[in-house]
């Protein structure tokens, strides 16, 4: 995949996460991009791991899809038990 497709894949399952958990976490769009696209790695990850299903590089793999939004959910979980549940209201 190229770096578009990351971004999109990124941006995509950071929302999707974002709107499963939802709260007031910090990151704006960059953030919840950030929060996918490493959340779709550390999701791959688990998935080669623990599942033994390592994740094709097709874009419209639906496994991918999968474990990237629940690796974007691992991330946000321990984003908020290591550093707070939300951020102070303004």
């Amino acid at each position: 995949m190229d770096i578009v497709s990351w971004l999109v894949l990124g941006l995509v399952t950071g929302v999707v996460a974002k709107v499963l958990l939802p709260g007031r976490d910090p990151g704006g769009l960059v953030g919840t991009t950030l929060i996918g696209i490493v959340g779709a790695f550390v999701g791959g990850w688990l998935s080669a791991t623990y599942l033994d299903r390592p994740v094709e590089r097709d874009f419209y793999d639906p496994a991918l899809w999968v474990s990237a939004v629940g690796g974007s959910l691992v991330l946000l979980i321990a984003y908020r038990l290591f550093f707070g549940h939300s951020r102070p209201p303004r």
